[in-house]
C-alpha cells in the first residue's frame, strides 16, 4: 500500500511542516552536490560527521570522521539528512500526508517540540537495541514514525488515498488511516524481528510509540472530567 493523500482537510497552513521537508530536501541537495561532483569519500565522510552512530553515544567517542556538531547533537542532524533520493522521497511523501493534521492539532511550536522529541526517542530505541554498531544512522523516519503514531491515535478513521499493489493489477482505493498505519506498524515490527540490514527498524518503532503514547495520555488528560 503506497497512501497519496488523506480525506482530512485542516484549518490553517502547515508552515511548519512545509520548513521540515524544506529543510530536508535542501539537506539532500547538498549531499547530493557531492555526489555531482564524484567525490564518494567527501559524500560517505558528511553522512558519517553529520549521522548519529550508536557507538559514538555509548561509548562517549568521536571514532572519525569528525562529526559536524557535539555528539549528542548529531540526534538532530541526522534527521536531516537521507541515504538515497528514494529514502527522501518515502520520508517526505509521508510527512506530507500526516504531518498537516497534527500541526493543526498541536500547534507551531509544539509540533516542532513534538516532532524533535519523537525523532530523539527513535534514535534513543535503536541505540539501545544496537550499542555498538558503527554505521551512522541519518533519516527522518523515527521523527515521521512519531507523527505516524499521533495521526493513528488523533485519526484512526481517517481515509487515506492509497495505491493498492494486487500482483500485476494495481487500485485506488480509500483506506481507513487506522488500517493503513497499523499494517505499517506491522512491517516495522517483523522486519525487526527478521533482522532486516540497512534499516533503522528500532527507530521506526520507537518514533511510532512515542507519538502514539502521547496523544493517548493528551486525549486522557483532555478528556478527564474537571472537579466541581
Amino acid at each position: 500500500m503506497l497512501p497519496l493523500y488523506d480525506r482530512n482537510p485542516t484549518k490553517t497552513i502547515p508552515f511548519v511542516t512545509i520548513a521540515l521537508l524544506a529543510s530536508c530536501v535542501l539537506a539532500y541537495a547538498w549531499e547530493f552536490s557531492f555526489a555531482l561532483s564524484g567525490d564518494e569519500l567527501a559524500y560517505a565522510t558528511m553522512i558519517h560527521s553529520g549521522g548519529l552512530v550508536p557507538y559514538e553515544i555509548t561509548q562517549w567517542r568521536d571514532i572519525g570522521p569528525p562529526a559536524l556538531v557535539p555528539l549528542p547533537f548529531t540526534a538532530f542532524t541526522s534527521m536531516f539528512l537521507h541515504a538515497d533520493l528514494m529514502h527522501l522521497g518515502g520520508n517526505m511523501l509521508y510527512l506530507w500526508i500526516f504531518g498537516n493534521n497534527i500541526e493543526d492539532e498541536l500547534g507551531k511550536v509544539k509540533f516542532l517540540l513534538f516532532y524533535l522529541a519523537a525523532g530523539l526517542a527513535a534514535a534513543g530505541l535503536q541505540v539501545a537495541f544496537s550499542p555498538l554498531s558503527e554505521i551512522p544512522m541519518v533519516g527522518a523516519s523515527g521523527a515521521i514514525a512519531g507523527v505516524l503514531g499521533a495521526y493513528l491515535v488523533a485519526y484512526p478513521h481517517a481515509r487515506v488515498r492509497s495505491l493498492v499493489f494486487l500482483g500485476f493489477f494495481v487500485r485506488l482505493v480509500d483506506i481507513p488511516a487506522g488500517v493503513l498505519l497499523g499494517f505499517w506498524l506491522l512491517l516495522q515490527i517483523l522486519s525487526s524481528l527478521a533482522g532486516g540490514a540497512g534499516v533503522a527498524w528500532w527507530a521506526h518503532i520507537g518514533g511510532f510509540a512515542f507519538g502514539a503514547l502521547l496523544f493517548l495520555v493528551r486525549r486522557l488528560m483532555t478528556s478527564a472530567p474537571t472537579s466541581p
